[in-house]
């Protein structure tokens, strides 16, 4: 029985006994939709709370969304997740990519690939329909992740879409990506485990097509999504340099964002988008006297996905030697780097080089700027404040002390939750070009106001200098959030491209649950939609708890947004420090940090509101129930985790 919007199968590969199994898509995607919801459950199945990262047992886990394959919704995303090794605690994390891998497993007839054990020598896979075999990789390793995707191409055709590492990976730095055509990379540090399985590539091609239920429906969907698209107030030209570089567009997408592509001289073309090509930027330009110089800039995110090193990281990383440097805490004799030419290209070959070969003081800084930080002493460890965000040394941005509700959002996810926090701060950013009084702006305090109970569940949830609705809005926040990872929507056009046409049109149906009815034929509202984000919000944190997540006490952020003041200038996506207050007031919140006290309370109202044990963070059996979630309620109660 065919069952709409999905391929049907779920490929596992397991690489130390050589073995190729297949699964029912259907076990999952009844109550887990796809991608990271379905993830999460086969993760919650072939994963043991015992295993570490690098270990056989650690599953690395591909999966689509059921809109992955109808072009014209932003929907060929596709998630890649796995125990990481980064940051403070091994645990269940998660990457987000695009391209079109994620498109063509599918159209090879799979939703999702499992890949367990380790090989006896670097090998490969390679998919194409059903035919599946784990091929000796051994002339691969060690190449680049470009040269091995060339290469692969090379021997395959260009039928076949590469999945692939570089060297990072293979020396299991510990925030090593994972490279697919296109440019698109998948961070968390999945790279290491990939590395760790001496699995060199996924190569996959195929020529089957999932059905939607309603294809009438998804087209005229597809129609109302482009002419929004028209209207909507994003700049596309942001990341284009000069007149060489062209917009690209993922595979079936159908939207499109502000990505570009140019070439180089090596006659590859390479991605121009968002923070890859401004993590080194800050050094350019005070190299530089304060002018930029892109082809520097360039150069920097090229060797970073050539090796296989997340920008994320590296953008802290770079921040907090400068400082180190600066302060005499570390000097060029002792690291090897020519920490005195940094912003220049020699200064980024080398220091890429370094961390991705495991060399010298680059073995240090493998293991991220915070391990390296507390490695060397509190003379670093004071500058981390102005570096980095995360228990995984990944960059400042979307600060809690500007947007409260993100304090939640960073404290109960295991790495950046970049997907959920362009939420708030796509409205931030509106509101703020309004309050700047900005030609055109249109997003004023009332209008904030309106969505904010549209979508946040309340009104005051709008204004940052209280902390009254940030609870629920943090919830919604990640229900929805959790959804758009499972279907999967492209966090780049949902739901930041869509404000300005829902601003003026705040009653209208929410599309994402349009879209889900035709392709699944599964009617459902906003609100239902909603809830089976809610479900996977569950489904994840069972397998944190599970894997050693101490609930209330893990659920964390950095200490310094506790302790050190907010300074005008130190977040680029609101230098000034505005925000929306009480009414239409504007408010500096120069100088702020966030109360602990405030932040307990928080965490109290939030476990309310999900029907978790307020003391301590756990799960509840009669919450878990009500999401259908027998079966996990049982395993985390004989293991004594549930309340």
């Amino acid at each position: 029985m065919t069952q709409f919007g999905y391929a049907g199968n779920i490929l596992k590969v397991d690489l130390t006994e050589n073995k190729i199994s297949r699964l029912e898509t259907r076990e999952y995607s009844e109550r887990f939709i796809g991608g990271r919801g379905i993830a999460a459950k086969l993760y919650w199945d072939f994963v043991p709370p015992e295993t570490k990262a690098y270990d056989p047992d650690n599953c690395m886990i591909c999966t689509t969304g059921p809109v992955a394959g109808f072009t014209g919704f932003a929907g060929s995303r596709w998630q890649i997740c796995a125990k990481s090794p980064q940051g403070d605690r091994e645990t269940f994390s998660y990457s987000n990519l695009g391209g079109r891998w994620g498109v063509t497993l599918k159209y090879a007839g799979y939703d999702g690939l499992v890949i367990q054990g380790k090989a006896e020598k670097p090998a490969y896979v390679i998919i194409k329909n059903d035919t599946v075999e784990i091929r000796d990789a051994s002339r691969f390793w060690g190449m680049s992740a470009f040269e091995a995707t060339d290469a692969l191409k090379a021997e395959h055709g260009k039928d076949f879409s590469i999945l692939t590492i570089g060297k990072a990976a293979e020396n299991l730095v510990v925030f090593a990506t994972i490279l697919a055509e296109d440019g698109s990379s998948g961070s968390a540090g999945l790279g290491a485990v990939m590395g760790s399985k001496l699995l060199k590539a996924v190569i996959v091609a195929g020529d089957k097509r999932a059905v939607a239920a309603n294809p009438d429906k998804l087209k005229i969907l597809a129609r109302q999504i482009r002419e929004i698209h028209k209207i909507a107030d994003h700049d596309e030209g942001m990341w284009r340099i000069n007149d060489s570089f062209k917009k690209h567009i993922c595979y079936g997408c159908g939207v499109g964002c502000g990505r570009y592509v140019y070439p180089y001289s090596n006659g590859s073309k390479y991605k121009s988008l968002c923070q890859a090509m401004m993590f080194y930027f800050k050094p350019v330009m005070e190299y530089n006297k304060g002018k930029d110089n892109s082809e520097t800039r360039m150069l920097a995110s090229r060797l970073c996905d050539d090796y296989g090193l997340d920008t994320s990281v590296m953008h802290g990383m770079v921040d907090w030697l400068s400082y180190c440097y600066k302060d005499g805490t570390l000097t060029e004799e002792e690291t090897g780097l020519p920490l005195s030419k940094m912003g220049t290209p020699e200064f980024i070959e080398i220091l890429t080089a370094k961390i991705a070969s495991r060399e010298g003081f680059g073995d240090l800084l493998a293991k991220g700027t915070i391990e390296a930080a507390e490695a060397i002493g509190e003379a670093a460890k004071k500058h981390l404040g102005y570096c980095v965000a995360t228990r995984n040394s990944e960059t400042k941005d979307y600060d809690p002390r500007l947007i409260p509700a993100n304090a939640l959002i960073y404290a109960m996810e295991p790495r950046r939750p970049i997907q959920t926090l362009h939420e708030p701060v796509s409205y931030l950013f509106k509101w703020v070009a309004w309050a700047s009084k900005r030609e055109h702006a249109f997003f004023s305090s009332e209008a904030f106001r309106k969505f904010a109970k549209r979508i946040w569940g309340s009104e005051i949830a709008a204004d940052f200098t209280t902390m009254e609705g940030k609870a629920l809005a943090s919830k919604k926040a990640r229900d929805r959030a959790h959804v758009k990872e499972s279907l999967i929507l492209c966090d780049l056009s949902w739901m930041a491209i869509w404000q300005d046409y829902f601003t003026r049109n705040m009653d209208e149906p929410a599309l994402e649950c349009q879209i889900f009815s035709a392709v699944t034929g599964r009617e459902v509202d906003e609100e239902g939609l909603n809830r089976l984000g809610e479900r996977n919000v569950n489904m994840q944190r069972a397998i944190h708890i599970k894997h050693g997540w101490k609930g209330r006490t893990d659920d964390q952020m950095m200490d310094y947004f506790f302790t050190q003041p907010l300074k005008k200038g130190e977040l680029f996506c609101d230098p000034e420090c505005i925000v929306p207050g009480k009414n239409d007031e504007i408010v500096c919140v120069e100088g702020s940090v966030f109360d602990r006290n405030a932040f307990e309370k928080l965490k109290d109202e939030y476990y309310e509101l999900r029907g978790w044990d307020v003391e301590t963070g756990l799960p509840k059996s009669e919450t878990l129930n009500n999401f259908d979630m027998k079966d996990i309620a049982e395993e985390l109660g004989r293991r004594g985790l549930l309340k």
